[in-house]
């Protein structure tokens, strides 16, 4: 399989992202499998869409919240594959060539996620990482910060991204599940300034116990006031 017979449409949310847009742009930018960037903005006041528009990526405007957000895109998205990326993360060089080697061999009804690897150089980073690799391997649940790479046919026929305030990256997640979900050997670099501030060991917490919630049938809505 070759790069020309693979194109990519990219979906970006964004709110308020111009901090580090720009820099997921780039990594975009200079492939050959990205056919089309959609930016889909949920409200921005700072220069978000015209960062966006000014490196070409077609911004759609959509009410405010991730998953409507990402499902907004995904509906606007004129490619045969999906890749879902978060405004402050950028794959690192070389990605392509592992996500086409994979492609190949792939069934259509499977879906790739990345490495999750943080800009930070902090030890505990580093033991995020390998405990978000096992979360992985193990229950096949990743987040929306490791990118999500899938068949176009696939997300349609799994119904997509929910118009949920949180929990969108889970409960797409559910329905693709563990086996039909495998992990690159290419990382997705995700800044990491929400554990800086947040803390390294409070905020996992935070995020387990929210999940935790989550599965015990707690309403994505009401979890999003109890996490934000």
């Amino acid at each position: 399989m070759t790069m020309s017979t693979v194109l990519i449409s990219a979906i970006i949310p964004t709110l308020n992202a111009e901090a580090t847009l720009e820099r997921t742009l780039l990594c975009l930018n200079g492939s050959k499998l990205i056919a089309e960037i959609i930016v889909a903005d949920g409200g921005s006041t700072d220069r978000s869409r015209s960062l966006a528009e000014n490196f070409g990526a077609k911004v759609c405007f959509c009410e405010q919240g991730r998953g409507r957000q990402l499902a907004d895109g995904a509906a606007r998205a004129n490619q045969d594959w999906l890749l879902f990326l978060h405004a402050d993360t950028v794959l690192e060089p070389g990605w392509e060539q592992q996500a086409l080697s994979f492609i190949a061999h792939t069934p259509e009804d499977y879906a790739l996620v990345f490495h999750l690897r943080l800009d930070d150089k902090n030890l505990f980073a580093r033991l995020l990482e390998r405990l978000v690799a096992l979360r992985v391997h193990v229950f096949g649940l990743a987040y929306g910060d490791q990118g999500l790479l899938i068949p176009k046919k696939f997300y349609t026929e799994l119904g997509g991204y929910r118009p949920l305030p949180l929990m969108e990256d889970v409960d797409l997640m559910r329905r693709i599940g563990r086996r039909r979900l495998s992990m690159l050997n290419a990382a997705a670099i995700t800044s990491a300034e929400r554990y800086r501030r947040g803390g390294y060991i409070r905020r996992p917490l935070r995020n387990l116990f929210t999940l935790m919630l989550y599965f015990c049938g707690v309403s994505p809505e009401k979890l999003e006031k109890f996490y934000r």
